[in-house]
């Protein structure tokens, strides 16, 4: 055996272990691009050609098919903590006042401080809101139009 396909082998490993221990699309690219490079080295093409043909295949896999992957492997993302606070109704708890700063409400059950989305706008105690965002760790709100 060779030293190229020697090479060529660790670095197949290597890159599916990282890919398996990382599961986040990290490397796996690579592996393809070290695979066609074994096939180049079975066949005694050339160190550069070997090397080309990894680099050109492992950035054409990356190209075009990590998008691809990417969605497929994040349409099931369940949003978790804050990001997840977007677009729920929330209850006022505490006046909502930008320009004093101050303002609570309740989603879920857990009480947020709240600022408001437009500064023109204060809410009072009992009023639903529907949050937008958030800002640090506060929630942004504007009335809720499903009211």
């Amino acid at each position: 055996m060779n030293d190229m396909l020697i090479f060529w082998l660790i670095l197949l490993i290597v890159t599916i272990a990282i890919e398996a221990l990382t599961l986040g699309l990290t490397s796996i690219w690579f592996a393809g691009g070290a695979l066609v490079a074994i096939l180049a080295a079975l066949l005694n093409l050339p160190v550069i050609v070997q090397i080309v043909l990894f680099v050109v295949v492992s950035v054409v896999m990356l190209i075009f098919t990590r998008p691809i992957a990417v969605k497929y492997f994040n349409k099931d993302r369940i949003r978790t903590n804050v990001e997840s606070m977007v677009g729920k109704q929330a209850i006022v708890i505490s006046e909502i006042d930008n320009l004093q700063g101050i303002g609570q409400v309740t989603v879920g059950g857990q009480e947020w401080s709240a600022r408001s989305a437009d500064d023109k706008l204060s809410f009072q105690v009992g009023e639903v809101v529907r949050v937008v965002a958030v800002n640090g760790v506060k929630l942004v709100v504007k009335p809720d139009v499903n009211q």
